[in-house]
């Protein structure tokens, strides 16, 4: 069990996360965040003395709970892992994402509009979402799928795309069968690009200068 001050903090970020998706950015502040949380006023600028610490604070929350989700999902998988079987797994993250988990990444989306006024939330978004690629991209290789780094970012960029599409259109708009569908779309591009470009890369260096 972590520390005391751990799960507080933690309870406090998803007072944040809470309130993001009920209020959007405006009605995220200290006094909402404790009486949310329940905690004596005066509480969350103990742990978090800025608002813009506050905003940070439920972004490295969302993307905390993400990667426990997706070492959860993926515990116990050996590769190597096909194409079909990556587009399985994608799926399955993507669904649950933009279905059980809609509040969170519609809180994450939130922070990302407000963080083109906030140079500071701008930069530390920036430092999470590479961490964020390069995590995806460790996970990957670890489970031997056919993607190279370059793909990793490239479906990263197109999950990040679908996901933004899913969580802030109407509910219902994707059937599961539908999220596949575009998964699928994402995958076998990503990796027809890939090998569009190792074919160009030794083409390049089989050419005598």
């Amino acid at each position: 069990m972590p520390p005391a001050n751990l799960r507080r903090r933690r309870s406090l970020a998803d007072a944040a996360i809470a309130l993001l998706v009920e209020e959007g950015v405006h009605g995220l502040t200290h006094r909402a965040v404790e009486a949310r949380a329940g905690v004596p006023a005066g509480t969350a600028t103990n742990y978090f003395r800025s608002r813009e610490a506050l905003l940070v604070a439920a972004a490295e929350r969302v993307l905390e709970l993400h990667f426990a989700d997706v070492a959860a999902a993926t515990e116990g998988r050996t590769g190597p892992t096909g194409p079909d079987e990556l587009v399985d797994m994608i799926a399955a993250s993507l669904w649950g994402a933009a279905t059980a988990l809609r509040g969170r990444y519609l809180a994450i989306f939130e922070l990302r509009m407000e963080a083109r006024r906030r140079p500071a939330l701008e930069r530390v978004l920036g430092r999470l979402e590479r961490a964020a690629v390069a995590e995806t991209a460790a996970l990957h290789a670890a489970l031997g799928t056919p993607v190279s780094e370059e793909a990793v970012a490239t479906l990263a960029t197109l999950y990040g795309g679908a996901l933004f599409t899913l969580v802030t259109g109407p509910v219902g708009a994707f059937d599961e069968a539908g999220v596949r569908a575009l998964v699928a779309s994402m995958v076998h591009g990503a990796l027809a690009a890939d090998r569009d470009a190792d074919r160009r890369s030794r083409d390049g260096a089989g050419r005598t200068p």
